[in-house]
């Protein structure tokens, strides 16, 4: 994708996110795709995927598929 100003997305954090400090953000573009970035550094890069990358990568997340 090509870049995209991300300074106005709406960045959240996982409901299921402890109070620990090593979380991603996700943002819903609305160009379409999903920016991910660190919360530890929301200034530094941030990663965008394809929406079907996106729902690909989450639906094996929830299928077990990168457990060990």
């Amino acid at each position: 994708m090509s870049m995209e100003d991300l300074s106005r997305a709406h960045w959240f954090k996982s409901s299921r996110s402890g109070a620990g400090k090593e979380c991603v953000e996700v943002a819903f573009l609305p160009s379409g795709g999903v920016g991910v970035r660190d919360s530890k550094n929301p200034g530094g890069p941030a990663l965008i995927f394809a929406d079907q990358d996106w729902a690909n990568f989450t639906a094996g997340i929830g299928a077990g598929t990168f457990e060990d």
